[in-house]
């Protein structure tokens, strides 16, 4: 039987590019392409749909992230949805989830915005707010202030009954208090998710060839995660992933699968998909530039490779072993096809030095693991 299966829908553009992004987002350089981009997100779905890369499988969840999918008009989207729902078999409880920047929901016809999106059947908004302080926005380039932040945030919880708030943590010239000060907010205006992410200097952005000045050390920053942690386990918040907490019950289904090592499709440029088939698990992406994506006329794939037997237990424990309750064995031989001997030995090491913990129920890694993930996965490197 096949693992869950996702569909995960990419939008490029953003108002302005942020300079520790690395994701695949350009800057909006004049109007939007915006049906040209729909069109090609559809004839990408139907050239899945001839290669049988659904085959009549259900979709658990849909997530439009980005970019920023909010700078789309919501009729649009409301279209992209229905044609959808027409062509796929989505369960009834399908998870549905929109990206959205604040600095897209400022104008007064924001709420109107929202209720569109909601009626179009999203049910989940998740809200890149990085910060509610506007200096700590300003350093990270963001195009919204605080006070946006805020009631985008208040909007959102008004009208949908699931909502995560993106945060970041080590921001330029943040101290503890500032750190946690987010996070009270955050829990004030009714988010039902955090993602709760330390600033980092990825490779190919701006931050990586300037950094910022006052970075905190990473002492500090570990300061910073332990006291987020304990702040929000305080208010109810089950930390279930690495830099996710949510409210019982809230967790990101989408997410998840990702973790568990399920399946998922990606349309869009640059998207990634998972595939187990009967000839073993593929990775594709999609063409990555938004203008070469459009101008596909039929397959938008970029590249397909088989990921090998000997990757397989990286490539499952890279997902997994984010997840602070880790995985049940049971699960790494029906996502892998590999009995768990094929790791014990490894497991058992990393288990001796304190990174792991092994029961015949689960296998998770320890705080110190969590913390020290990059490190633990290395031992599991083909």
């Amino acid at each position: 039987m096949p693992p869950p299966l996702s569909l995960y829908l990419h939008f490029p553009w953003c108002v302005k590019k942020c300079p520790y992004c690395d994701f695949n987002s350009h800057a909006l350089q004049g109007k939007l392409p915006e049906k040209a981009y729909i069109a090609a997100i559809l004839r990408d779905l139907d050239y899945a749909l001839a290669c049988g890369l659904f085959a009549e499988r259900e979709i658990g969840s849909i997530f439009m992230g980005g970019g920023t999918p909010s700078l789309f008009s919501t009729e649009s989207l409301h279209g992209l949805l229905g044609i959808i729902r027409e062509r796929l078999s989505l369960m009834q409880d399908v998870e549905i989830t929109l990206e959205a920047n604040p600095g897209t929901l400022r104008e007064s016809l924001a709420e109107n915005k929202l209720i569109a999106f909601r009626s179009a059947g999203v049910n989940r908004l998740s809200i890149g707010v990085q910060s509610f302080d506007s200096a700590g926005l300003l350093a990270l380039g963001r195009i919204h202030n605080g006070n946006e932040a805020r009631e985008a945030a208040r909007l959102a919880a008004r009208h949908f009954p699931r909502v995560n708030l993106d945060l970041m943590y080590g921001l330029p010239g943040q101290t503890l208090s500032g750190a946690l000060e987010d996070m009270e907010i955050a829990l004030a205006v009714g988010a039902t998710h955090l993602s709760c992410y330390q600033l980092g200097t990825e490779p190919h952005t701006l931050f990586a060839k300037s950094p910022p000045p006052d970075l905190p050390d990473p002492d500090q920053c570990a300061d910073m995660g332990e006291a987020i942690e304990a702040r929000l386990t305080e208010a109810g918040f089950l930390h279930y992933e690495i830099s996710a907490f949510a409210r019982p019950g809230f967790a990101c289904l989408h997410n998840l699968n990702y973790w568990q090592f399920g399946d998922y499709i990606g349309l869009g440029a640059g998207a990634h998909s998972k595939l187990s088939l009967p000839s073993g698990v593929f990775r594709q992406t999609r063409k990555r530039q938004p203008e070469a994506y459009m101008a596909a006329k039929g397959e938008a794939m970029e590249t397909e490779i088989r990921v090998s037997e000997a990757e397989l237990p990286f490539e499952f424990l890279m997902n997994a072993l984010r997840l602070v309750d880790g995985f049940s064995p049971r699960l790494f031989v029906e996502r892998t096809d590999l009995p768990l001997s094929e790791i014990m030995s490894r497991l058992e090491e990393a288990q001796a030095d304190g990174l792991l913990i092994i029961t015949p129920e689960r296998i998770l890694p320890t705080r110190v693991g969590r913390r020290f993930l990059n490190r633990l996965l290395l031992r599991f490197l083909p």
